[in-house]
């Protein structure tokens, strides 16, 4: 950087004169606006631990009221993509374009999508994480295949992406760094929802990843974590703008997650599901988000394919099993299967009207498929199936769910989170849509490849 660019965004402090944390605490708590510099620094100061997990945890908080401004969010994004490395990429043959979901319930569609878009020409570098609380982790659901592996060493990432096209794994120790840090602190002082915080915590992995396009699946509802459209707009629109900004092409979709995405709610289940979709089959929502996420990918990646097509002829299928076998996993071994099922009948006739989403996941997470700490295990086996969706007709006794653990006794805490979940009537609901909006950046799209 520049001494003029310096000047511009504000100066860095002098060395062995670093700024007092309080002032820049006090700044942000009473509506100011923090420089470049003094958020380089900072980021930097608190990844090395001299800035105390109690100051960090204030400013959180002054963010959480008071936001960061546009410069100030392209910086803090920038500081947390600076206190570790950044993925080169550039020597991957096929054009690289990644997606990232915000979280859901039953939300497998990155088993699908990965290997699918590679099947149609790109390159798909997927760095994912683990469930925590209601929500899954793609990671615990790839480990429920036996012998596949997450950690991939040195230069394996690349090498595989060049050869398969297709990976999913964890991010290194040294991606992003300082988000690790940070996000570990906001969850335990209730600042998880500060859009910015969101925003730049999101975004500053995908970009650090290496990836040239992005796609987002912004989830809104009830098992979402964004349950306002107002404000999952807003954060799309804030991680679009950091892609653009960052020289990533970015699209985000929103989609409706106030109902589970599919049937299957766990870890081996949801593979199970997602192979059936690779086969062709598969739930209709659960496609149809599939597909929409996927023909954006394609056209940021300017690749003319029919995704639908490679799900119908094998393509999508063979190329899941390609990357499978790739990071070490057996395609054909049988999947792991809970010890113990109990199931849950409705209590009266009519249409289905609400099967909620969190009160799923909540009861996916008791029976052993989530995980309360990120230290904890998970049960690969556990989870819940939905026999029956909103909207379709039942018939009192018919069963609506089954419940999958290892340990009989997490049945009770299952049932509880699933109190009040349903609701049953005499008409029945109109369906809502699946694609709620789509937010693009300038010039996201390029043209297709033929």
């Amino acid at each position: 950087m520049t001494e003029a660019a310096r000047a511009a965004d504000g100066p860095a402090p002098a060395p062995g004169r670093a700024p007092a944390v309080v002032d820049l605490i006090r700044a942000k708590r009473d509506g100011g606006t923090l420089t470049a510099g003094q958020i380089r620094w900072l980021i930097s100061a608190y990844t090395a631990g001299e800035v105390a997990d109690e100051q960090m945890a204030a400013l959180a908080m002054a963010i959480f009221f008071r936001g960061l401004n546009r410069a100030e969010l392209s910086a803090w994004t920038d500081a947390m993509i600076g206190s570790g490395r950044r993925l080169d990429l550039s020597g991957v043959p096929a054009p690289t374009v990644d997606k990232h979901s915000t979280g859901g319930v039953g939300d497998k569609v990155s088993l699908i999508l990965v290997p699918l878009v590679a099947s149609c020409g790109a390159a798909v570098p997927q760095l994912s994480g683990r469930g925590l609380g209601h929500t899954g982790g793609t990671l615990d659901k790839m480990e429920a295949i036996p012998g596949w592996r997450a950690g991939l060493r040195g230069s394996e990432f690349a090498r595989l992406l060049s050869s398969v096209g297709a990976v999913i794994a964890a991010a290194g120790e040294d991606l992003a760094p300082a988000d690790r840090k940070l996000y570990a602190l906001r969850d335990v002082t209730g600042t998880v929802e500060s859009i910015p915080l969101i925003a730049s915590s999101i975004m500053s992995k995908k970009i650090a990843e290496g990836t040239a396009a992005l796609v987002l699946d912004v989830k809104v509802g009830s098992g979402a974590f964004m349950r306002d459209l107002a404000r999952a707009r807003e954060l799309a629109r804030a991680m679009t703008e950091l892609g653009a900004g960052h020289g990533v092409r970015t699209t985000a979709l929103l989609t409706a997650m106030d109902a589970q995405l599919g049937r299957a709610v766990g870890n081996a289940v949801e593979v199970a599901e997602a192979i059936e979709v690779l086969r062709g089959g598969g739930p209709a929502d659960l496609v149809e988000v599939t597909l929409a996420l996927a023909r954006e990918m394609l056209a940021l990646a300017g690749i003319a394919a029919d995704p639908a097509a490679a799900l119908a002829d094998g393509r999508a299928l063979a190329k899941f099993r390609q990357m499978v076998a790739a990071q070490g996993g057996d395609p054909d071994a049988p999947l792991p299967s809970a010890a113990h099922a109990r199931r849950v009948a409705a209590d009266a006739s009519g249409w289905l009207l609400r099967l909620d989403a969190l009160a799923v996941g909540t009861a996916a997470w008791r029976l052993g498929a989530g995980r309360a700490r990120k230290e904890d295990p998970v049960s690969p086996g556990a989870g819940v199936l939905c026999l029956a969706k909103p909207g379709d007709p039942v018939a009192a006794g018919q069963p609506l769910l089954e419940l999958r653990a290892d340990d009989p006794a997490r049945f009770d805490g299952a049932l509880a989170a699933l109190d009040g979940a349903v609701a049953i009537g005499p008409q029945r609901p109109e369906p809502g849509p699946l694609i709620i909006g789509r937010i693009r950046q300038p010039g996201g799209r390029r043209r297709a490849r033929q």
